[in-house]
Formats: C-alpha cells, structure tokens, sequence
C-alpha cells in the first residue's frame, strides 16, 4: 500500500464534471478522405521515421512511406492512395508550434488498397512473428503514449511477463473514442488481445474499464464469454485511472516501484485500442492509417467520434463534424486534462490524436492565481501520493535538488494537484517546467561529459601518436647503428685522401 492510501485511504485522484456525452452516444461516423494528407514522420515515441518515397510517386492505401530508425520507432504507411507532392516540413500538433517533417500525400479519390496479406491462423506463428507483423504494420499506443507496440510485446515475451492489463478506463472527461470501440468493434478488441497474449507469452488479461460505461462493459463481456483468460473488469470511475501505475494497482494489487516499470511486477499496459490495431494488422494485414477520434467541447455542432485518416487536418475535422457553433477560447488534442493546447488547426491528426476539443471560455474559466493557504488538499487529490505543496515551494525557490527528493521525478503531469488547488495555482506547470530544466541540465551534463571524453580521447590520441614516433624514431637509429657494427672493416669506406703521385 503506498504513502497516499495509508494517509488518505483509497480515494486518491479526483472526479471531474463528466462531459462524454453526447459525444459517447452518438453514432460513430467515417470521414471521407480529404483531398490532401499531411502525414507526420513523428508519430510515436523515439526517432522520427525515414522516407521512402520520392515526391512525384503514386501510392496504394497502407503501402509505406517511412521506416523506423533506431530501437524505438514506427513505420508510416499511406492512409489512402494518390501522390506524393512534397516531403517537408509543416507546423506540428503541439504548443509549441515548431515544424516538423511531413509527407504530403494528394489523394486520387479512389482509396485504393494495396496488395495486403492476413492470417487466419495466427496463433500458430511463433510469438516474435507476431510483433514482427504487428511493428511492420507501424502499430504504436493509442491511449497517448505512443511507444512502438511491438517493441512492448517482444520485451514483455523475453521478461517473462504473466498478466496482459488492457486499459479501456479513458478517464478524461471529454473523450469516448475508446469507449465507442469497445462498443461497436469488442469481438475484433477480445481477438486482439488475445493475439496479445500469444505475443506476450501472458496467461491472463485484465481489461479494465470505467464504471460509467455500463454500455462498453456489457459489450467487452459478452465478446469475452468464451475466453476464460481474459476478463472484463469494471474499475471506479476517478481520474486518473487510466494511468498505468493507477490501474495496474487497481487490477492486481501490485504497485509498480518508483523509476520502475509494470515489467517489474510481471505485467505490460496496453490500449484497447492498440488490441483492435492489432486485430487489423494481423488478420487483414492492414497497417495503422486511420484512428477514432473524440471530437467533442462546447463550441462543436455535432460531438461525436469519428475514425479519421490519419494526416488529415484538424480544421477538417472540425468542418466534418458540423463545424464550430462560436469561436473556442481554446483548442486542445487529446483530453483536457494532460491533452496539448494547439496554436491552431492547420496542423495534422497523428496516431496519438485521441481528441479534439473546442471549448468555450465558459469551460477554459481562466482563473487569478492566489497564495498558497497550505490547506493540502492537493497532497489528497495526488494519485502518485506526493507533496505537491512542497514540490513547487522547492521550484519556486529554483531548488530543483530539493523538487526531486520529494517526488518531481514520480510525478505524471496528471493535474489532479491543479484542479483542485483553491488558490488556483498552476501546479502541474510548475512540475512540467522543472522537469524540462532537469531535462536541459542533463542534456548539457551529457554535453559535457562527451566533450570532456573528446578532449580525453584527443590527448591520449596525440600522446600515443608522440610514443610511436619516438618509438620508431629509436627503432631506425637502433636498425642504422646495428647495420653500421655489422659492416667488415675491410669494406668500411675511406674518407682519407690519395697519396700525392699515386697512379691508379
């Protein structure tokens, strides 16, 4: 039991105001291809993906375009046929605005299909033949996180993983895509997960869903009758039980050491979405191009989910979605609570879009930051159990030393700590941005440590090469002075001069 159940009792986190529907009730709907994809070389975690492709090249659906680079990194793949017209770089789905680089693919309105090749018969493959298929197909988490699914499966199948979590909680309070899927696709998510298992070498599957989706529930349970190892099991309904670590402990008791990982308790995390990824790649032989998304907030006409091409324009999205009924006073990607505010809608759907929120300025409700009043209901509402109170008094007074041994390294950005802050004040800010200052002091302490490994290197380098010539400098003296003793006295040349007459 960790230090916030043992001070606080089980009721850790907090319960947002729950904005899932309409938006959860409403029928899924598919958005036709637009006339133009921007697709991003940087949709998972690790090194962006390489291209393949040369601009002026006609593609099928799913054909790729990048390849991985490096340990961690997806393969991309065309979400739909036609052109590539320029590989460059375009304005990233992120806060920060900066570019990167993209593939911009015209499509020919056919969303024509490239040749692909499913299994029947999957569970006869050997486990890494699996994840092989599941990393060709540029498979990565869908609830956020984006790593490399199969890079999680091949570690989970070598660690001698036992428990498979699937995560279907989605505990923001504005998304539902994960839920619309469980409800229209469980039996090809229970397939998934049970190629999952098979990759993984784990005897049992834990699904955990929320409380408050009677509807995903009562789905997941029927589609899982007959699949003794894996079951459907309801959790609370808190924020944030989709956090790993949350529901790991929620599900088997186990917590997961701090600077640890589920491999350490003998379980690995998965979506439920990135089960029905893997139902597709592996039955249909179809790579991840398209995902549902969450399109949802008090400016949206019509919230709903909708499965997207992946490349395709927020701004698109929203148009599609009836369009915007006012101007938001904030637009966000992913989930209120840990989603990313975007600085516009001209940028792209990547893998890891669960949501796009427009809200109002009613639900932005920007607040005036007042003094700390050490009331600690943030130290109640931290699901990790830490301190945030201390936390920011320590980065506030530029302590980042003193920030981390009272947990900042522990913390997950979730912003329980802010939320319920009376006072108002940006906690989970002020963590976001020591984490980046410890982040910079240890890129510019790698820095250092490789130039001061150079200059080593450089020194040894000049000092070997000084011995050497020394050395063979001794050598060549040693060689002459021995040539000069083995030469007969009577073949040493004369240098004194001929006798004054002498003939020859």
């Amino acid at each position: 039991m960790g230090l916030m159940e043992k001070l606080f009792g089980r009721d850790w986190g907090i319960h947002p105001d729950d904005h899932k529907r309409p938006a959860a009730d409403a029928v899924t709907r598919t958005m036709p291809v637009p006339e133009r994809l921007f697709v991003s070389l940087s949709q998972h975690l690790g090194a962006p993906a390489r291209p393949v492709v040369l601009v002026g090249q006609k593609v099928r659906k799913g054909e790729r375009l990048a390849d991985p680079q490096g340990a961690v990194s997806a393969a991309i793949h065309a979400p739909t046929s036609g052109t590539i017209t320029a590989i460059g770089e375009i304005p990233a789905p992120h806060p920060s605005g900066l570019p990167v680089l993209a593939i911009t693919l015209e499509a020919d309105g056919l969303d024509a299909w490239a040749d692909l090749e499913g299994l029947n018969d999957p569970f006869l493959l050997p486990p890494a033949e699996i994840s092989k298929k599941v990393a060709e197909a540029g498979v990565v988490g869908l609830g956020g996180a984006t790593f490399p699914a199969a890079l999680k499966l091949s570690l989970s199948e070598k660690a001698k993983v036992t428990t498979l979590v699937m995560n279907g909680g989605e505990c923001e309070p504005y998304l539902s895509c994960d839920d619309r899927l469980m409800r229209d696709s469980a039996a090809a998510i229970v397939d998934g997960i049970g190629l999952m298992l098979h990759a993984t070498g784990a005897t049992q599957a834990l699904v955990g869903i929320e409380d408050n989706k009677p509807e995903a529930i009562a789905a997941m349970q029927q589609a899982a009758a007959a699949q003794p190892h894996i079951r459907i099991c309801p959790v609370p309904a808190r924020y944030p039980m989709g956090s790993e670590k949350q529901l790991v402990q929620e599900l088997t008791g186990h917590e997961i050491p701090a600077d640890g990982r589920p491999g350490d308790v003998g379980v690995v995390v998965h979506n439920v979405g990135t089960a029905w990824a893997v139902h597709q790649a592996i039955r249909f032989g179809r790579p991840l191009v398209a995902r549902l998304i969450t399109v949802n907030g008090g400016c949206v006409a019509q919230p709903g989910n909708i499965m997207v091409p992946l490349g395709t324009l927020v701004e698109e999205v929203l148009a599609f979605a009836g369009g915007l009924n006012s101007a938001p006073a904030r637009l966000v990607m992913g989930g209120p609570m840990m989603g990313m505010s975007l600085p516009q809608a001209r940028v792209p759907v990547v893998k890891g879009s669960s949501g796009i929120l427009a809200l109002s300025a009613a639900e932005v409700a920007e607040r005036t930051e007042e003094p700390c009043i050490r009331c600690a209901t943030c130290v109640g509402a931290c699901p990790m159990g830490l301190l945030p109170l201390d936390m920011a008094r320590h980065i506030q007074a530029n302590d980042l030393k003193g920030a981390v041994k009272t947990g900042l390294k522990d913390c997950i950005a979730c912003g329980c700590c802010a939320y319920v802050c009376p006072a108002h004040i940006p906690l989970v800010q002020y963590f976001s941005h020591a984490k980046g200052e410890l982040s910079a002091q240890e890129r510019e302490k790698l820095r250092q440590e490789s130039t001061r490994k150079l200059a080593q290197s450089r020194a040894q380098r000049l000092e070997r090469e000084a011995r050497e010539k020394a050395e063979a400098a001794a050598r060549r003296k040693a060689e002459r002075a021995a040539q000069a003793a083995a030469t007969p006295e009577s073949q040493a040349p004369s240098n004194l001069p001929a006798p004054q007459g002498a003939t020859a």
